[in-house]
């Protein structure tokens, strides 16, 4: 990303005071503080200058607790020469598709234990948000899941995981 040109000064403007200096300073070493945060294939896809990319990489190696603040501070510094809006459009998306996939996520989870729990009238529920359900299928699904799960027990065995992989499809 190149750095963005600086626009010309209008006649009548003031200087940004120091507390404003100061609030963007810190907000850029907050984005930076989620780029460390990143993946590395993440980390790639944002296409970051050559300098910034090396200063993030460098952040996650560092464990001396103030080297890394300096670094935290450095990548800031290297934040405030390019423009960060599209490095906070990329992870505002990236995290609302997390949020979108912990839903899923949570939804598969309710559905299987109302269907362990709950048995036949899950079932129907299901098959009536789903019309094209196979129910012998899933009620095999459910009654391994029941089976092999003993009362009150958290974890769920192959069976219990068998039917969330299939929720999670269904439900997708």
């Amino acid at each position: 990303m190149p750095a963005p040109e600086p626009a010309a000064p209008e006649p009548n403007a003031e200087p940004p005071s120091k507390s404003e200096r100061k609030r963007r300073a810190h907000a850029a070493q907050d984005l930076g503080e989620a780029l460390i945060a990143l993946r590395e294939p993440d980390l790639a896809a944002l296409q970051l200058p050559a300098a910034l990319l090396e200063a993030v990489r460098e952040a996650r190696r560092i464990r001396s607790r103030a080297a890394a603040v300096r670094q935290r501070q450095y990548i800031g510094k290297l934040m405030r020469q390019i423009d960060p809006e599209p490095i906070r459009r990329t992870l505002a998306a990236r995290s609302e598709k997390d949020a979108q996939e912990t839903q899923r996520f949570k939804r598969a989870e309710q559905w299987r234990a109302r269907l362990v729990g709950e048995g036949d009238a899950a079932l129907e529920a299901l098959a009536a948000l789903r019309p094209d359900l196979d129910r012998s299928h899933w009620a095999a699904l459910a009654a391994a899941a029941r089976t092999e799960q003993p009362a009150g027990a958290a974890r769920q065995g192959p069976a219990g995981r068998a039917l969330f992989r299939a929720l999670r499809d269904l439900l997708g």
